[in-house]
């Protein structure tokens, strides 16, 4: 189900998260039986199927030593992801066989899968407790972790980032991280910091990274993005100038596009002046509204 007319790769799952399943552990214990599935994983990444969707295997698979994480309920039957002890977890962001997968898994199999390796990867980087340094222990059914020593329950965060667009003179600036590929463009972005709204974020990434100033900022959509536990907050805003002042740290060129650049860009042609953002990207989205606004 959409519940906005934007509806970006990682998002739409089916699957019944069952709350009340999580907090009960002797109805949790019912459902890991012969017919739950468990998710195959390799490390983080996915396994699919010949068929083009996600692997699925009994319980029965799990490795001897490993801890089950309860995605949910879906079809009448309990849904797992298994966190090895081995495990390291990962804060890695561009790996191409994943890059691969995000544009081809089914719209509902990627949401299911971006939510267990945003869990797998929590509990892996996450095995000590933040207060006194004693292991923890997962509990919940894996959307928690209790200290063995202070007791201090930690649950999975979310880092809030704001990915946006800024328009002047009809025009949108456009910037390239110095890894991303040649050519290759996209929204500006950075994480709310303590203390600030969205609005103030959008506002200050811009400052920071482009030297613009820009008002009427406007929210218009949102992607989970679990490379490594991140929530892409899509705006839109205003530019008070066009004049560039960049922060070569962050950002090693940008500029502004005209409407018929940017569709160009999004229709592939060679001849357009940079690569559009990938279909599975919250930007390509966000690009694609803009151009809907012209």
């Amino acid at each position: 189900m959409s519940l906005s007319l934007i509806a970006p790769a990682l998002t739409g799952g089916r699957i019944d998260r069952a709350d009340q399943v999580r907090v009960d552990p002797e109805q949790l214990a019912g459902y890991i039986n012969w017919k739950a599935r468990l998710l195959r994983l390799n490390g983080l990444e996915p396994e699919v199927g010949i068929e083009g969707r996600l692997v699925w295997h009994s319980l029965a698979d799990a490795a001897p030593d490993s801890e089950l994480i309860f995605l949910g309920l879906m079809d009448g039957k309990a849904h797992f992801a298994e966190l090895k002890r081995s495990e390291p977890g990962s804060s890695l962001h561009y790996n191409p066989r994943v890059w691969q997968m995000l544009a081809s898994l089914p719209a509902d199999e990627l949401a299911l899968y971006g939510g267990a390796r945003t869990l797998v990867d929590w509990h892996a980087r996450h095995r000590f407790c933040s207060l006194c340094g004693a292991g923890s222990t997962m509990s919940k059914g894996g959307w928690s972790r209790t200290c063995s020593s202070c007791g201090a329950e930690h649950f999975p965060r979310v880092d809030p980032v704001t990915i946006m667009l800024s328009e002047f003179d009809g025009k949108v600036l456009l910037g390239r991280q110095p890894r991303f590929p040649a050519r290759r463009l996209s929204a500006l972005a950075g994480f709310v910091e303590p203390g600030e709204s969205i609005e103030e974020a959008v506002a200050r990434e811009l400052w920071e990274e482009a030297g613009i100033r820009v008002r009427n900022v406007r929210y218009v959509a949102s992607q989970p993005w679990p490379f490594p536990s991140s929530l892409m907050i899509a705006c839109t805003s205003e530019a008070l100038s066009d004049e560039l002042t960049l922060d070569t740290t962050e950002i090693e060129e940008a500029a502004w596009f005209s409407a018929a650049e940017v569709r160009a860009a999004m229709a592939g042609d060679e001849t357009a002046p940079f690569i559009a953002p990938p279909p599975f990207a919250i930007a390509h989205d966000l690009l694609k509204h803009w151009l809907d606004a012209q």
